[in-house]
């Protein structure tokens, strides 16, 4: 699940932490507290969270999700914590090495298997380390069921599907006697694509085409299943030794189940966000989904932002009126591309699909390689499969 980010744009805007470019030392709760959608809901009723509102507040994929994996994921209960001859701390099967990071979820640490001698990069979640001192006791359990709904999405997406150019879920450790709650992911180990603290002109088109490649195919699976990823941008996109890009941290996504992906609220990171998730109001997030790949791509070939501003309402006001400034020499295709993936208006903003055919994309390397999706096969009784692209 670690790896190297195509950038990481922390050093170029300093403390800017209001923008996104930097992680909030906020605790989990404050995160919770600040959606309003599921938290007014909360407060508004009188014996507490139904489960009702709490499935609707977190978009919750339906139980009868069809899983689109070859294997399912594995469902670990029993979680034994210990140390090896060597010293080593271990998780089950698990000899920990090292952290590698730190997620909305827990910190990322990097463990290798005694079963397949893989590495794995596993996530944790320690319940009773979240911060309970600041809120209302009677608060408490509602709180808790909140911030399990938001995990219990995550897990619920990453388990359904599987894709070349997603970062794969392996195994999920949730003991009922432990406090601590454990995803094991593929461990993405690659080499920087460039250093961020000497960017200035981005990386080579060559490169930003390959990455954009294998962005599209992952975006293009999750929207097929009726996901928005939501945060979208370089720092949630690692690469592989051998080059591959593979989207990451769900943390912030929604499933739906009748292809309505109108949201209210824009929890993906400010400088990455699409003027109409500006307003407040309700927006379409496979289109926010399309801004986002359009501003990433910006930063591969420019090593910076299209829209940025002194504070968090300066660059709002920037991302709504600013035009898109792009030089007069660039390359004629991958202008009209940059255009069309940041047309403010979300109606007229092109689609995944055109994106995929797009001569800029497409170049010498042909179109994009087709994937075969098992689930809409089977969900439709085909015996045929049906090709996502």
């Amino acid at each position: 699940m670690s790896g190297m980010k195509l950038a990481d744009f922390d050093r170029d805007v300093g403390c800017c932490s209001c923008l996104g470019f930097l992680r909030k030392s906020d605790s989990d709760m404050d995160r919770f507290l600040e959606d309003e959608f599921a938290y007014e809901r909360m407060l508004s009723s009188g014996n507490g969270y139904h489960s009702e509102d709490y499935e609707k507040a977190f978009h919750l994929p339906g139980k009868d999700r069809v899983i689109c994996r070859e294997h399912p994921v594995k469902e670990t209960t029993v979680l034994v914590r210990s140390e090896n001859a060597d010293g080593h701390r271990m998780v089950n099967e698990y000899v920990r090495e090292c952290n590698i990071g730190h997620g909305s979820y827990g910190k990322v640490v990097l463990y290798q298997s005694n079963s397949d001698g893989k590495q794995y990069a596993i996530k944790c979640r320690h319940f009773t380390s979240l911060d309970w001192q600041k809120y209302e006791f009677h608060l408490l359990k509602q709180l808790l069921q909140m911030c399990g709904g938001r995990l219990e999405l995550l897990v619920s997406i990453l388990k359904t599907l599987q894709h070349p150019n997603i970062v794969n879920l392996v195994e999920v450790i949730d003991d009922p006697d432990s406090d601590h709650f454990y995803m094991v992911l593929e461990y993405v180990e690659g080499k920087l694509v460039y250093d961020a603290s000497g960017m200035c002109d981005g990386i080579e088109e060559d490169t930003a085409r390959r990455y954009l490649r294998d962005i599209i195919s992952g975006l293009m699976y999750l929207h097929a299943h009726d996901i928005v990823h939501g945060d979208i941008k370089p720092e949630n996109i690692l690469v592989t030794g051998n080059g591959t890009a593979k989207i990451c941290d769900f943390s912030v996504s929604h499933a739906f189940g009748d292809g309505n992906d109108e949201l209210r609220r824009s929890p993906g990171t400010p400088v990455f966000t699409a003027p109409e998730c500006c307003f407040g109001s309700s927006y379409h997030g496979k289109a926010a989904d399309v801004w986002a790949v359009g501003v990433t791509l910006y930063c591969m070939i420019f090593g910076k932002c299209p829209f940025i501003g002194d504070c968090l309402q300066d660059t709002y006001d920037k991302i709504v009126n600013s035009p898109l400034e792009l030089p007069e020499d660039m390359d004629f295709e991958l202008s009209d591309l940059l255009q069309g993936l940041l047309c403010k208006d979300p109606k007229r903003r092109v689609t995944l699909n055109t994106v995929a055919e797009h001569p800029w994309v497409v170049r010498e390397d042909g179109p994009l390689p087709r994937f075969s999706c098992r689930c809409k096969s089977r969900t439709i009784g085909a015996k045929t499969e049906i090709i996502v692209t």
